[in-house]
């Protein structure tokens, strides 16, 4: 006897997701990607979420994008996460 194949169901994600770039306390920046925005930089200056900021608090938003699905939104993270400084200062300033 044969056991039926499992079939996946396609991972869907509805809504606006953001990329954002938050710079920290000591001039830092830092980039991630959300689906809701006030909460997650509400959770990164309380010191929950990424390890990275803990010890630079407040973080402050300067740059944000909405996207309509959740990979592009990742796709734009990854790029802009391997950018230079200055690339990301250039940027913010649009």
């Amino acid at each position: 006897m044969k056991t039926p194949k499992k079939t996946r169901r396609k991972f869907r994600r509805q809504g606006t997701f953001h990329v954002y770039i938050v710079v920290c306390a000591d001039g830092t920046y830092y980039t991630g990607s959300t689906g809701d925005l006030q909460k997650r930089v509400e959770s990164h200056n309380k010191g929950r979420g990424a390890k990275y900021l803990r010890g630079k608090l407040p973080v402050k938003v300067v740059f944000a994008r909405g996207y309509r699905y959740y990979k592009h939104a990742l796709m734009a993270e990854r790029k802009i996460k391997a950018l230079t400084r200055r690339e990301k200062e250039a940027l913010i300033g649009d």
